[in-house]
């Protein structure tokens, strides 16, 4: 089923902003730092205990955060995105491609280290979107 979540940035908060939303709704917490994952050889020394990924279930609701500001720079109105989780790598590619039209593509989809195909685009309005497909989950 293709789902569609809020994707926070919080430039240096994620674990304390997370931690507060646990606290208020409840939920499972999940944080995943900068430190020991693949992309740490590619940040500076300062962002290894930033949160890299990190999801708040509770129920059928989904929040996701990260402390990873976009290309241009963390800028208070471009720290969130569209996250669609899709159900099919036809699915994703139909989407990505339409919705990229007159915008700009930031990260090709590719296969990325959790196992999904994965791209990031900011539509022609302004809205940045983050498509995933796990293809682990598929088969």
């Amino acid at each position: 089923m293709t789902t569609i979540n809020a994707y926070l940035n919080f430039n240096g908060k994620c674990r304390e902003a997370m931690t507060f939303y646990k606290e208020c709704i409840g939920g499972e917490l999940t944080l995943m730092p900068v430190e020991g994952s693949p992309a740490e050889a590619q940040c500076p020394p300062a962002m290894k205990h930033h949160i890299m990924h990190s999801s708040l279930v509770k129920d059928s609701m989904v929040v996701m955060a990260t402390d990873m500001s976009p290309q241009e720079g963390y800028v208070v109105g471009n720290n969130f995105a569209l996250s669609v989780n899709c159900s099919s790598e036809e699915e994703l590619n139909r989407f990505f491609s339409k919705l990229s039209e007159g915008g700009k593509v930031v990260d090709p989809v590719k296969k990325q280290f959790w196992g999904a195909l994965f791209g990031v685009l900011i539509d022609k309005y302004s809205v940045c979107w983050m498509f995933n497909y796990d293809m682990n989950q598929h088969k």
